[in-house]
This record gives C-alpha cells, sequence and structure tokens, in this order.
C-alpha cells in the first residue's frame, strides 16, 4: 500500500508546489509590473502627508481619533484622512468602501480619490490599493 501511495501523493505535493509557484509568479505580474516603482509607504501627520505630495490641506474634522482634510494637488482632488488608531482606520474604512471608491490605504492614514488619482498618489505615499463595493454591477 506504501509503495502505491507514494507516488500518488508526491504527484500531489508537487501539484501543489507547481500551483503556488504559479500563484506567486502571477501575483508579481498582477499589478501591472509597476510593482517595483511603488515607494516604501510614508508615515507622518496630516500636514506631512498633504506636503509630500504637494497639497495645501483643507481641513474638514481635526478630531482625537480620526484628521480629515480636502486636497487638491495636480493629480486632482481627494480626501486624506489620518487615525490615532489602527482599529479606527479599518473600521472607517470598512464602513466607507459600502459607498464605493477608490482607497490608498497606509499605516494610519488612507487617501480616498478616484482611480487615477489614487494610483498617482501611490507613486509618492507608497501603501496599498483598496476598492470599495462596485454598486454598478446590481441589476434591478
Amino acid at each position: 500500500m506504501l509503495l502505491t501511495r507514494g507516488p500518488e501523493e508526491q504527484m500531489r505535493l508537487t501539484g501543489l508546489l507547481l500551483g503556488a509557484a504559479a500563484v506567486v509568479t502571477l501575483a508579481g505580474c498582477g499589478s501591472g509590473g509597476h510593482t517595483e516603482s511603488v515607494p516604501p509607504t510614508a508615515t507622518g501627520s496630516l500636514e506631512r502627508l498633504a506636503a509630500e505630495v504637494k497639497c495645501k490641506p483643507n481641513m474638514q474634522t481635526d478630531a482625537d481619533e480620526i484628521r480629515q482634510a480636502l486636497c487638491r494637488n495636480g493629480d486632482g482632488k481627494f480626501i486624506l484622512a489620518t487615525f490615532a488608531t489602527d482599529r479606527g482606520q479599518r473600521e472607517w474604512i470598512n464602513d466607507a468602501k459600502d459607498y464605493g471608491g477608490h482607497y490608498l490605504v497606509g499605516r494610519k492614514w488612507v487617501a480616498v480619490g478616484d482611480g487615477g488619482v489614487v494610483e498617482a498618489l501611490r507613486g509618492t505615499l507608497g501603501g496599498d490599493l483598496e476598492e470599495g463595493a462596485d454598486h454598478h454591477a446590481h441589476s434591478g
């Protein structure tokens, strides 16, 4: 029995390893080759992040838990927000994503805007791209 199962298990393991290698290879290609041009994720205050992307923040909320500003630079308009805690940030993003949109997420900060604006900001601020709910796909 062991002799019969050995090659089958080996083939299954080889298949799993090949599948994992394919996933890793495809993941590197999934961003259209832009991964090399993304800088390390920026950190700092709302004002520091705004200065990095050359915008003068128009403060909308200035509270202990969240600071939020409207910004505009050469790439377009966007919202820039910083958070006191990681949990507060994640809760805000999860709630906001129900409304759709494009999100650039860093540690305790987020930028929200059109897809092209968020992509351009990523070239300066780094961070991870997240997408909100797509309500256009629903039929009624």
